[in-house]
């Protein structure tokens, strides 16, 4: 199975005493699998895996395989400052049903290259599910760079990356060091990305647009390359307003202006401020998503 088209990185639902929704999760994915997502990625940044206890990394895990009954690939964000706990969630993962895993680096303790080298392959030769790299020099303080890239293409299973340097030439130096060894996914700028032989897009968009998200994918890289562009010139202000500092608020406060509520962010981050939602109404007004 090879990985490709618009994966929604998802966010995780709780109710309104703040605790993980694993029934709104089960009809999230259900509604997801509906609007034609190509895969589903819990447990990445816009799922907080950072606030979620041990416990609730492994329901959410499980929840989402389970529900989607191998319909669409499903990678499970596995990160984690230490290695030997990327390495077990890893593995959990993997016992569970995942098609894959995705890491970003150790975020706090600005790893070096060796490190980098080091903590990816344990993890990789752990399991015998593919891992995907998960470069967000933003949020993890290092920049895996093409040459980098290249060095991890070569360990078994280390076979793609999201990449959110929104260095869109990064695709092509990525894919000329590490040829078919490497399946690159957008973070940022899909279309753009698509163009320069990106073969898939980690979407946070998708959580609120899914079937928009898919079709620009499916247009722009197997249809109507026009049409694609046209897509993905109306996604941009929502995929605009949905990056920054408060992506994970932007998020959750636009599923609940299109009628699929999941809850606040846990603290520290705090709903998205008044004036941000009025700008983000406008936008989904724009794209007749408002409930």
């Amino acid at each position: 199975m090879k990985f490709r088209g618009s994966y929604t990185v998802c966010v995780t639902p709780f109710d309104d005493k703040g605790q993980v929704d694993l029934a709104a999760l089960r009809s999230y994915v259900e509604w997801q699998i509906e609007e034609g997502v190509h895969g589903l990625i819990p447990l990445g940044s816009t799922g907080e895996f950072l606030s979620l206890t041990r416990d609730e990394r492994a329901a959410v895990a499980e929840t989402t395989i389970k529900q989607v009954a191998g319909r669409v690939p499903v990678l499970i964000g596995t990160a984690a400052e230490w290695t030997d706990e990327a390495v077990s969630l890893s593995r959990e993962a993997e016992s569970l049903g995942a098609d894959g895993v995705m890491l970003v680096p150790p975020y706090y303790s600005s790893p070096t290259e060796a490190e980098l080298v080091a903590h990816f392959t344990r993890v990789a030769e752990a399991i015998s599910i593919p891992v995907m790299l998960y470069n967000n020099p933003f949020t993890a303080n290092v920049d895996l760079t093409a040459p980098l890239v290249a060095r991890l293409s070569e360990v078994e299973n280390i076979s793609y990356i999201k990449d959110t340097s929104k260095n869109v030439h990064r695709v092509t130096e990525l894919l000329d060091l590490c040829g078919d060894r490497m399946t690159v996914f957008a973070g940022y700028y899909p279309w753009e990305s698509y163009l320069a032989g990106a073969e898939g897009y980690s979407s946070v968009m998708s959580n609120i647009a899914p079937a928009l998200s898919a079709q620009t994918f499916t247009e722009t890289v197997d249809g109507d390359a026009a049409l694609g562009r046209s897509l993905y010139l109306q996604s941009l202000p929502l995929i605009n307003a949905l990056a920054g500092d408060l992506y994970v608020s932007a998020t959750k406060s636009a599923m609940r202006l299109v009628g699929r509520p999941m809850g606040d962010p846990r603290p520290p981050r705090l709903p998205l401020p008044a004036d941000a939602e009025a700008r983000l109404r406008g936008i989904l007004a724009e794209l007749d998503l408002l409930k």
